[in-house]
């Protein structure tokens, strides 16, 4: 194994890649289909037939709010685990509730690739400030130092002043934990008159801003972050290259547009769609709710696998308007219902103390009014239809803009 890197699939081809998802994809979906949460779902499909992205692309998506339902019905994991709650190490419950499982086994949450990017190994000791408790998200960085051979200090949230006596006592070199709250720390030894030995942070749960990145960098410390869920673990992350987050190599993400499991073009902003490859809880086509793109190419610090910006917004845009709510699943609806028409935008506005809708259709039609009464059935809203050329539409993510002022 590279010291560089955590392990040789980092630096695949992608020939290599593609060969290996061709075996991996459809010995995860057998799993799946063998489960009773995904007995409808995936009822009709020949798991062997799954081999690339474009079959993958085929299936249904998995949403948030049917793992909820399902866990709600057949508690505590709904059907969609491989495993008896009793065989996980853990048990975890996210606000919801949402119930997640976790394992002690080595890199199970796949978090050990991004530290050691990060240059956490051994050597390190790692002052872990994430919540231990009910949530996942103090084991899940745990459990990635372990797979790195850093220790741990299990400082979890609050008790700042506790925390800097400790990270000096202790000599810790790295920190794991939200992006501010490393801030709060060291401003508290610098209070305390205590010069802390952090060179490293990683960092999640939270957005990093660039002037903070830069705060901390003025002080000697790298901070990258990653891009990980509760259910999914970690799904992306940052190099010392810092340009975008490499896809990690035990999931498959796609981008689709909102509402839908259709795949944007390359480039194109849409919401992040994730299949794991952990045999234990395989979530197929985990709709994450977040909104990303693909950065074309390969990082420059060598790893090869697909780059995405990281976060750029929630893909749920319901809004209300007219005391209706409109949702992305009805604008996808609504484009599904007519083959001419390329993607709908459904923008709310104000005229006076009135909203108006303004349903803005990219299509090569002439006739606005061909679309009054499929507007009404699907959007159960009536309002003013604009249609716009092909490729007139902005490629953002965004299927309902909401442009009112309430201030």
């Amino acid at each position: 194994m590279s010291h560089t890197y955590f392990d040789d699939l980092e630096t695949r081809s992608a020939d290599a890649r593609a060969a290996a998802l061709a075996v991996d994809l459809p010995a995860q979906i057998a799993r799946a289909k063998a489960l009773p949460g995904y007995a409808e779902a995936l009822a009709d499909v020949d798991p062997a037939a799954i081999t690339s992205l474009e079959a993958l692309a085929t299936l249904p998506v998995l949403r948030k709010s049917t793992l909820g339902a399902a866990q709600a019905a057949s508690a505590p994991f709904g059907g969609y685990t491989v495993k008896p709650a009793s065989g996980f190490a853990h048990i975890f419950q996210s606000p919801g509730p949402i119930y997640e499982p976790g394992g002690a086994e080595a890199d199970w949450w796949r978090m050990g690739r991004f530290l050691k990017a990060a240059g956490i190994g051994e050597g390190d000791i790692v002052q872990n400030c994430f919540g231990y408790h009910l949530t996942p998200a103090g084991m899940i960085f745990e459990n990635g130092a372990r797979a790195v051979g850093a220790a741990v200090l299990p400082a979890g949230t609050g008790q700042t002043e506790l925390q800097a006596r400790a990270a000096y006592d202790v000599g810790v070199t790295a920190y794991a934990g939200t992006p501010d709250y490393l801030k709060i720390i060291l401003e508290k030894a610098d209070e305390m008159g205590l010069k802390l030995g952090i060179t490293k942070a990683a960092v999640g749960g939270g957005a990093l801003f660039p002037s903070l990145r830069q705060y901390y960098a003025d002080r000697g410390i790298q901070c990258l972050q990653c891009y990980a869920t509760a259910d999914l673990g970690n799904i992306a992350y940052e190099s010392a290259a810092m340009e975008g987050m490499i896809v990690d190599e035990h999931v498959i993400v796609e981008i689709v547009t909102p509402g839908t499991g259709n795949p944007v073009a390359e480039g194109e902003v849409g919401e992040v769609v994730v299949t794991t490859l952990n045999p234990d809880y395989p979530l197929i086509r985990f709709a994450t709710g977040d909104l990303s793109a693909v950065l074309p190419g390969a990082s420059p610090c060598g790893r090869t696998n697909t780059r995405i910006k990281g976060w750029m917004g929630r893909a749920d845009q319901t809004t209300k308007i007219k005391g209706m709510f409109v949702r992305p699943e009805q604008v996808a609806a609504l484009v599904e219902k007519h083959p001419e028409i390329a993607r709908v935008r459904v923008v709310a506005s104000r005229d006076g103390e009135m909203d108006l809708m303004t349903v803005r259709i990219e299509t090569n039609a002439t006739d606005a009014s061909a679309y009054d009464k499929s507007v009404a059935d699907v959007l159960k809203l009536r309002g003013k239809i604009e249609l716009v050329p092909i490729g007139g539409l902005p490629r953002d993510g965004l299927v309902i803009e909401d442009i009112r002022k309430y201030d």
